[in-house]
């Protein structure tokens, strides 16, 4: 299994911070904090009726405070449940969304790309992680 202590664990966290960062447009909420991916995904999920115990935890963590934090902390529990992929795929299945969140250069626009990094996060769930959430 993959633990907390694994250097491919922050190479793959980081991978993946970088790609949900890419050509992410500024936005901000009501009180001038910056949207991250983090809103992206619960936006994604919410307009796809899905309730997911990720974003439950997530926001039930008080020491979270920031954007980045709750998705990191987000990506590590869809990691441990298997879930990555699926989450993912549900959040980039509406083109306007992904417009409004995205610029052209993302990954995420390109029907092909998208269909590789699914792909290879579908892999991801025959992999055990043990991590620390």
């Amino acid at each position: 299994p993959v633990t907390d202590g694994s250097r491919e664990l922050h190479s793959l966290c980081a991978q993946l911070e970088f790609l949900l960062q890419f050509d992410l447009k500024e936005k901000r909420s009501f009180f001038g904090q910056r949207k991250d991916y983090w809103d992206f995904l619960c936006q994604g999920l919410a307009r796809c009726r899905q309730e997911h115990e990720g974003i439950h935890f997530v926001t039930s963590l008080d020491k979270l405070k920031t954007p980045v934090g709750r998705g990191r902390a987000f990506l590590r529990y869809c990691l441990v449940h298997r879930q990555l992929a699926e989450t993912l795929q549900l959040c980039l299945l509406d083109p306007e969304s992904l417009c409004e969140w995205y610029y052209a250069r993302s990954p995420f626009l390109s029907p092909k790309r998208r269909a590789e990094i699914l792909g290879s996060l579908y892999e991801l769930d025959c992999v055990t992680f043990h991590l620390a959430l």
